[in-house]
């Protein structure tokens, strides 16, 4: 399948908009008669049913965003399901809701996701996946880690129009600037946020930045959030969903890879789970040529490994300093500043073996690059 041709085919449908906000705050019962008149608005052909034909139910709740189930009972009886997303306050802080809009078209009419129904105030409506959400060991299973390579490989064909410029850095430096200029007011927070040194993280970026611009990794359209709770299984089918483009932009392919493999810690940041080399190997090669993985070369395994390893750094640097802005800005109850602590200093285990490896892998480039145009 042509996945850009197609999403330019489809990506053109008018979503219909509504200027009404339902308050996530709530409990989801006393949600409904927002969640009703949502409905009513951006739905014409339901507005005159009466509030007896819509229940709504919590599906999922990420630390980001709230996930309802919404059914509703037309005339006929048929019954029609639909995800209601409510965004995270001050969420904009940290995501560009105009480039995830734009890419989900795209996404969407590529068949990725789910489909984009309708936006509204605080959030969007889109078709319900009937399927499971995975968990973090599910990753590391031998089949759906294939296909889940296989999909993102997939998903990194799309074309998204626009600037193809990788925001990696820049999204970076932006929570950079942010995340080392807080004030908290709880004294406690304070004095664990004084404790960072604003100066070493910002030489780390600048060195990891350097090192991985000789890398030459291919720029895609990216995920850049493709932990287990953006994936969903439906089982009878055996069909895989990539779900949530909250954080999707250009960037680079090994960031992606990287990323997911350091999501097979979970929020609990057990890096004992983070995949070995012949698991990622395992992955390299379905993601490289799905259809014929035992022929991926030593040499593109080689390359790809040394590419993700660098890059998976810099997941860590990104999600550290998004932390501390969280930790600022949300109202969701999760220790934020614990998991800047619990990334940072991840990032500082691995790095030199891993700024080590793409050193001796930029070295040894070079070295057979002078005998070969000898």
């Amino acid at each position: 399948m042509d996945v850009s041709g197609e999403a330019r085919n489809n990506s053109n449908l008018q979503i219909p908009y509504s200027s009404l906000t339902v308050d996530h705050t709530l409990p989801v019962p006393d949600m409904k008669p927002s969640l009703v008149k949502l409905c009513k608005d951006l739905f014409k052909k339901w507005s005159n049913l009466d509030e007896s034909h819509f229940s709504a139910q919590r599906v999922a709740g990420g630390i980001t965003n709230l996930l309802l189930k919404v059914s509703v009972e037309e005339q006929d009886g048929n019954i029609v399901h639909v995800t209601v997303r409510l965004y995270g306050p001050n969420t904009e802080y940290v995501i560009d809701r105009e480039r995830e809009l734009k890419a989900i078209h795209y996404l969407s009419a590529a068949g990725f996701g789910a489909k984009l129904l309708g936006v509204f105030g605080n959030g969007m409506v889109q078709s319900f996946i009937h399927a499971r959400t995975l968990e973090p060991l599910d990753l590391r299973k031998p089949k759906l880690a294939a296909e889940i390579a296989k999909q993102l490989n997939r998903f990194h064909q799309v074309d998204i129009p626009g600037s193809k410029e990788p925001q990696l850095w820049i999204d970076i430096s932006k929570f950079f600037e942010r995340a080392s200029s807080l004030t908290f007011d709880d004294h406690e927070k304070q004095k664990r946020y004084s404790t960072i040194s604003f100066k070493e993280v910002h030489t780390e970026i600048i060195k990891l930045k350097e090192l991985t611009g000789h890398l030459n990794a291919p720029v895609v359209f990216s995920h850049n959030d493709l932990l287990s709770g953006n994936l969903m299984l439906n089982e009878d089918e055996e069909k895989l969903y990539i779900i949530d483009f909250e954080y999707g932009s250009y960037s680079y392919r090994g960031f992606d890879i990287g990323n997911h493999f350091n999501e097979y810690a979970g929020y609990d940041c057990d890096y004992t789970l983070y995949p070995n080399k012949d698991e990622q190997y395992h992955f390299f090669r379905h993601y490289l040529q799905s259809e014929r993985a035992d022929k991926v070369s030593e040499k593109d395994l080689e390359a790809l490994y040394v590419e993700t390893s660098c890059y998976m750094l810099a997941s860590h640097l990104y999600w550290a300093l998004w932390a501390l802005i969280q930790a600022k800005m949300s109202p969701i109850d999760f220790d934020y500043l614990g998991y800047f602590f619990l990334r940072y200093n991840e990032y500082k285990k691995q790095k030199d073996t891993c700024l080590s490896l793409g050193r001796s892998y930029l070295s040894e480039s070079k070295t057979r690059g002078r005998s070969e145009d000898n």
